[in-house]
């Protein structure tokens, strides 16, 4: 029987990389996906290749108007929300140390990758206790947990989100709402071959994988235990999909 049977995901960031590798196996598992992405093209495309009446919904996660849309039409449409994958974020090679970075440049993903986060989970979580709870799956990042020179605005958001993680976690446990998340490390993405082509520290995190490249699918295969019923004893986990990198 499929993992995902009968079970409802909106999934933000999923018109390409990680989310489009998401998005795809879920469906393959029998989920109803909504795919949200500022890219409204690329949705639609993540939405045919992932089949099953999977659906794309234009969504900015840096909008909290744009992102309660999204996740109300994704009940009108299927009736109800089981998983909530916040997956939108990411850095840029303008990322720098603390005293160099351009303040914008903070700004942008703190409301990105945390922010975003924030305003999927105010809206997502009500939807899920609607439809008697479900999983919430956050995307936090390796780099939260270790030291990495020149990504100080990326790694203040993922910390963020990490801490956020662990608080709703506590917060939602009784209204059956479990709250992980996943903290990838470099994953071979096209945003992350030019990251890793601009920054030799983030070419030199790469390299140091214990267990070889990370591909998009790595981390899907991660979500996919999360979302499903095999989890339903964790909550408040932050799951390392680092091929070793954060213990070496």
């Amino acid at each position: 029987m499929a993992r995902l049977a009968g079970k409802v995901a909106f999934i933000t960031g999923a018109a390409a990389g990680i989310g489009r590798a998401t998005a795809i196996l879920f469906a393959r598992e029998g989920a109803r996906v909504a795919i949200a992405d500022i890219s409204a093209a690329g949705a639609e495309e993540t939405a045919h290749l992932a089949g099953n009446g999977a659906i794309a919904i234009r969504t900015d996660v840096t909008d909290e108007a744009s992102i309660s849309a999204a996740i109300r039409a994704t009940e009108e449409k299927f009736g109800r929300l089981d998983i909530l994958h916040n997956n939108a974020g990411g850095s840029t090679p303008q990322d720098n140390n603390v005293v160099d970075v351009p303040i914008e440049e903070f700004w942008r993903v703190i409301k990105l990758d945390l922010f975003g986060t924030f305003a999927g989970c105010r809206h997502g979580i009500p939807a899920i206790i609607r439809s008697g709870g479900g999983s919430v799956i956050n995307m936090t990042s390796n780099m939260a947990a270790m030291g990495v020179p020149g990504r100080d605005c990326y790694t203040a958001a993922k910390g963020g989100v990490a801490a956020l993680t662990r608080s709703l976690a506590v917060e939602f446990a009784a209204q059956k709402v479990r709250v992980n998340a996943i903290a990838p490390s470099a994953t071979m993405t096209e945003r992350l071959k030019k990251l890793v082509q601009a920054n030799p520290a983030v070419n030199k995190l790469n390299e140091s994988h214990l267990l070889g490249t990370i591909l998009p699918e790595d981390i899907a295969n991660a979500a996919l235990y999360l979302a499903s019923n095999e989890s339903r004893s964790m909550t408040g986990h932050i799951m390392a999909v680092d091929s070793g990198v954060t213990i070496s």
